[in-house]
């Protein structure tokens, strides 16, 4: 069974430049060894390949229960460049939500 990241989660983007940043939050602290056991930075480079063409670099928070992904070449040149609708990439932290894990292992539910 499948379940996206949305019902489990919270995320929250950043920018600098040409680089997006994203944090992965569990809503419970329990979740999050299922979190960084099944949020790879490859899974998330993968997910996002329609945006992020550089590297995906993760970051585990565990004293604060969080994840973060420093994605590169990610926002089109960058918020004074790019003719992006959303040269923030805002957006794309609900776009990591819609990613889905599979419940094997599973989080609480």
């Amino acid at each position: 069974m499948k379940k996206k990241l949305a019902e489990i989660a919270h995320s929250r983007a950043g920018d600098k430049g040409n680089t997006l940043i994203l944090s992965l939050i569990p809503f419970q602290e329990e979740d999050f060894d299922f979190l960084v056991k099944e949020v790879t930075a490859a899974k998330v480079k993968t997910h996002l390949s329609h945006q992020v063409k550089g590297e995906i670099t993760r970051y585990v928070l565990p004293e604060l229960k969080a994840i973060q992904f420093t994605c590169l070449d990610a926002l089109a040149g960058g918020v004074t460049t790019s003719l992006a609708m959303d040269a923030h990439g805002k957006s794309l932290s609900y776009a990591l939500l819609e990613m889905e894990v599979e419940l094997d292992s599973g989080p609480s539910q």
